[in-house]
C-alpha cells in the first residue's frame, strides 16, 4: 500500500472509530471508569478526609457519615416519624430506666427526682447479630485466631485489609457494648465525650484513672480492658447489660443511638495492636468493624471510599408509617422491603463546589446540595415567597428536598449590662422593641436565598415541645392576621421602646441618643452587607447600633467575661430534647463565673425551677405544659432576639428514592434506593458527545489531501 493510501485508510478508519464511539457515548466522560453502568450503586462525594473512624473518637458530620453505616448502638432513630422518635436497632426495646434511692432501693416508675441516687438502663440485644467479614475474626482447623500473634514476616506484604487471605466473624454479644463504653475511659484514644460521660456513668472516672495510671506505668503495653472493672457497666448474661447512671438523666436514652455507645469486639483491639499495624494505617480509626449493613471495603480518602453491603447483615426492614404526607411523598411504597437496597456506595473526594455541581447536572452524582454559585440555577422563589426547582431542573427530573434543621441562630442581650440587661418592665420592653425591629424575615429573604424560617422561641422544629403554626407564635415579636403569622408593626416597636424610656431613640430623661454594641467575629465582604443590614434594621427606631468586629478567639473571652452587649451566636443540637435549647437559658449556667453555655447570662428564678422540673420529666401532655410557660417566660424577657431556624436545601435525582431529612439519624444510607436502568439511560442522554465536527473536520482533510494523492499517483504512473 502506498503511502498515501495509508493516510487515507487511517481516515477512514477514524471516522468509523468515532461512529463506534458514538454507540457507547455514556462512557466517554465518565469518572468511574470499569464500572458497570447498571450496578446497584450509589454515587456520592466528600470533601474532607475523615479523620477518625474508631467510634470511641468520631464526632464530626465528615465521620458519621460513614460510621452511621457500619456501626450500630443498639438505638436508632425512626426514618420518617417527627418528632424524632427512638427506635430498636440492635436492642429487643428502647431500655426504660429503673430508678433506686441511696440505699439501693427500688424506686417507683415517676419518683420524685430527689429521691433519686441511681438510674439503671438494662438493654437487651437480639441474638445471632453477626459482625461483618474480618481478618480479626480468622480462625484455622483447630480454632486458633490466624492473625493474632503475627511477626515480621507474615506481615510482610500486608498494607491493606483485604492482603490477610481469611476472613471470619462471630455472633454480637452484650461484652461488646460494655467493653466499648470502657474505651471511652481510655487514655490513648482521648474520646471527646469521657469528660461528659464521667459525670453520668457511675465509675468512668474512677476507671479513666485506672487505665492512665497503668499506660504511664507500661508506656508500650497493651491495656486490656478487660482486667478493669467498670461499676457503672455490667454484663447481665451472653445478650444483656447494664448501665448505670448518677441520679436522674433522661437524654442518656439518646446517645444510645449514637455511634459512640455501638460494639467494637475486642478482637479488633488485639489484631490492630500488634506491631506493625499502625505503621500502615491499619487500626480501627482507619479500617472499622461493625455490625452495620455496610461495611468499609476501600479507604482511600485521598480519592473515594468505598462502602459495600454486610453480607452478614442480620436484616431489617423499611419501616412503615400512618403519616398521610409520607403516603403522598411515595415514603412508603417500600414499607416492610428488606434493607439495605443498595449494594455499594462509592464516595469520591470532590474538594471544589464546581466540580461536584457539574457531575451531578451530568447524572454522576445522585444527589447534590445547593451552592450559593448555584442557587439560582436551581431554584426560584413563587409570589407568596415559596421555593421551587426552576425549569431546567424539572425538566431533567430533578427534585428539590428541604427540612429545617435542629439548630437556632440568635441575637443574644448579656443580662449582665445596665442598658440592655435586667429584668425590669422598662427593660424587657426595650428587647421586645429591639426583636421586632430585627426583620428576620427580610433577612433570610435577603441573605439566606428563603433557607430559613423565623424562629419564635429556642426550640426549632423537630422537637417535643416546638408548636407549629399560629398556636406557636412569640406574641411579643409577632401576631395572627387572617390565620397568617406576622410580624408586628414598626409602630408597635416605638410604643415599646418610648415606654422603655427611650422615646425616638433617645433617653427620656438626658436626650442622649440610644447606642449599642455589636460584637461579632464576622468579617469580609459579605459580612460587611449583613452588618450594614443590621445597622439598617435599628435606624428605624432611630437607634445607633456601633458593631465591634473580632476573631474568634477574642470574641469568646469578651463572652467568657461579659464584656459584649449584643453578639450572635447559634446553637446545633446534640441530641433532639428540649433541655438540649433550655439549659442554653438556665441560670446555673451562665457563662459569666461558671464558663456554661448560657451566654446570655439570663437568670430567671421561676424559668430555673421550671427547667429544673421539666428535664428530668418523660414526653408527654404535663411535659407540653412546663414547655409552654417557660417559652411564655423567655418570650416576655427577651434576653434573646429568635432569629432564625436554618433551613437545608439538597437536591435527588429521580432515580434515587426514599430520601426524607432526618437531622438525627445518621445511619440512613441503607434506605436509600436507585433505579440503575434509569440513571444510565438518563446518563446517556445527557452525555451524548457531538461528533459531528469531528466528522467535518475528518471530510475537510480528506477533501484537502485526496487531490494531492491523486496528483501524485498520476506523476508517479507517467514516470513509470
Amino acid at each position: 500500500m502506498t503511502r498515501i493510501g495509508a493516510i487515507l485508510l487511517r481516515i477512514g478508519l477514524l471516522g468509523i472509530g468515532l461512529s463506534l464511539m458514538a454507540g457507547c457515548s455514556d462512557n466517554w466522560n465518565t469518572p468511574y471508569p470499569g464500572s458497570e453502568t447498571r450496578a446497584n450503586v450509589l454515587y456520592s462525594a466528600f470533601s474532607e478526609r475523615p479523620k477518625h473512624l474508631d467510634p470511641a473518637r468520631s464526632y464530626s458530620s465528615n465521620e458519621v457519615e460513614f460510621t452511621g453505616q457500619i456501626y450500630e448502638p443498639p438505638l436508632q432513630y425512626h426514618f420518617l416519624k417527627r418528632p424524632y422518635t427512638l427506635i430498636p436497632l440492635t436492642a429487643e426495646a428502647v431500655p426504660k430506666p429503673r430508678y433506686f434511692d441511696a440505699a439501693g432501693n427500688a424506686l417507683p416508675d415517676h419518683p420524685l427526682s430527689g429521691q433519686i441516687a441511681k438510674s439503671v438502663y438494662e438493654i437487651k440485644i437480639r441474638p445471632g447479630i453477626q459482625y461483618q467479614p474480618h481478618p480479626a475474626f480468622a480462625r484455622d482447623a483447630a480454632g486458633r485466631y490466624r492473625y493474632h500473634a503475627l511477626d515480621a514476616a507474615a506481615m510482610a506484604g500486608k498494607t491493606r485489609i483485604r492482603d490477610f487471605a481469611y476472613t471470619g466473624t462471630r455472633e454480637l454479644v452484650a461484652a461488646d457494648y460494655v467493653y466499648q463504653i470502657k474505651r471511652l475511659a481510655n487514655p490513648r484514644l482521648s474520646s471527646p465525650i469521657f469528660g461528659l460521660m464521667s459525670e453520668h456513668i457511675i465509675g468512668l472516672t474512677a476507671l479513666g484513672a485506672a487505665l492512665e495510671k497503668a499506660a504511664q506505668a507500661s508506656p508500650e503495653a497493651t491495656l486490656d480492658l478487660d482486667d478493669f472493672a467498670l461499676e457503672g457497666a455490667e454484663v447481665v448474661d451472653r445478650y444483656t447489660y447494664r448501665i448505670h447512671i448518677k441520679g436522674k438523666y433522661p437524654q442518656f436514652i439518646y446517645w444510645l443511638a449514637m455511634p459512640f455507645f455501638a460494639p467494637v469486639p475486642w478482637e479488633a483491639e488485639v489484631f490492630y495492636a500488634q506491631p506493625g499495624m499502625a505503621d500502615k494505617n491499619l487500626t480501627l480509626d482507619w479500617q472499622p468493624i461493625g455490625t452495620g449493613p455496610y461495611y468499609l471495603a476501600e479507604n482511600d480518602p485521598n480519592r473515594r471510599m468505598v462502602l459495600k453491603k454486610n453480607p452478614h447483615f442480620h436484616g431489617e426492614t423499611y419501616p412503615g408509617d400512618d403519616d398521610t404526607a409520607d403516603r403522598q411523598a411515595g415514603q412508603l411504597l417500600d414499607a416492610g422491603k428488606p434493607l439495605p437496597f443498595v449494594d455499594e456506595a462509592v464516595f469520591s473526594l470532590e474538594k471544589e463546589t464546581i466540580p461536584y455541581w457539574s457531575k451531578f447536572l451530568q447524572g454522576y452524582y445522585d444527589s447534590s446540595g445547593i451552592s450559593s454559585d448555584s442557587f439560582d440555577q436551581a431554584v426560584q422563589f413563587s409570589a407568596g415567597g415559596d421555593p421551587q426547582l426552576t425549569d431546567s431542573m424539572r425538566d431533567k427530573d430533578i427534585h428539590l428536598i428541604t427540612a429545617v434543621a435542629a439548630s437556632v441562630w440568635y441575637v443574644g442581650f448579656n443580662m449582665l449590662d445596665p442598658v440592655v440587661g435586667g429584668l425590669g418592665e422598662d427593660r424587657q420592653k426595650l428587647r421586645q422593641a429591639l426583636s421586632i425591629a430585627f426583620d428576620y424575615d427580610e433577612f433570610i429573604s435577603i441573605f439566606l436565598n428563603g433557607r430559613g424560617i423565623p424562629a419564635q422561641g429556642p426550640i426549632p422544629p423537630g422537637l417535643f415541645g416546638y408548636v407549629e403554626g399560629v398556636a406557636g407564635l412569640n406574641p411579643y415579636v409577632y401576631e395572627a392576621r387572617e390565620g397568617q403569622i406576622q410580624r408586628r408593626s414598626l409602630e408597635t416597636a416605638k410604643k415599646l421602646l418610648a415606654e422603655a424610656g427611650y422615646p425616638n431613640g433617645r433617653d427620656a430623661q438626658t436626650g442622649a441618643p440610644l447606642v449599642l454594641y455589636f460584637d461579632t467575629m464576622a468579617s469580609g465582604p459579605d459580612a460587611k452587607s449583613r452588618l450594614d443590614w443590621m445597622k439598617k434594621q435599628l435606624d428605624k427606631l432611630n437607634v445607633q447600633l456601633v458593631v465591634r468586629g473580632t476573631d474568634y478567639n477574642r470574641f469568646q473571652d469578651k463572652i467568657r467575661k461579659g464584656n459584649a452587649q449584643l453578639f450572635e451566636w447559634g446553637w446545633n443540637a446534640d441530641y433532639p430534647d428540649p433541655e438540649n435549647f433550655f439549659f442554653l437559658l438556665y441560670g446555673p449556667h451562665k457563662k459569666v463565673a461558671t464558663g456554661g453555655e448560657n451566654a446570655a447570662n439570663y437568670d430567671n428564678t421561676e424559668f430555673n425551677r421550671l427547667f429544673e422540673r421539666m428535664k428530668d420529666m418523660d414526653n408527654g401532655p404535663e411535659r407540653q405544659r412546663v414547655i409552654d410557660a417557660m417559652l411564655e417566660i423567655v418570650r416576655r424577657d427577651a434576653p434573646w432576639i429568635f432569629a432564625y431556624y436554618p433551613k437545608s436545601f439538597g437536591l435527588r435525582h429521580g432515580w434515587l428514592h426514599n430520601v426524607k431529612p432526618n437531622l438525627m439519624a445518621n445511619n440512613t444510607l441503607k434506605y436509600r434506593r436507585i433505579d440503575p436502568a434509569l440513571r444510565a439511560s438518563r446518563r446517556a442522554e445527557w452525555n451524548r458527545p457531538v461528533l459531528w465536527p469531528i466528522g467535518l473536520l475528518v471530510g475537510a482533510l480528506a477533501a484537502v489531501i485526496a487531490p494531492a494523492a491523486i496528483a501524485w499517483r498520476r506523476r508517479e504512473k507517467s514516470q513509470a
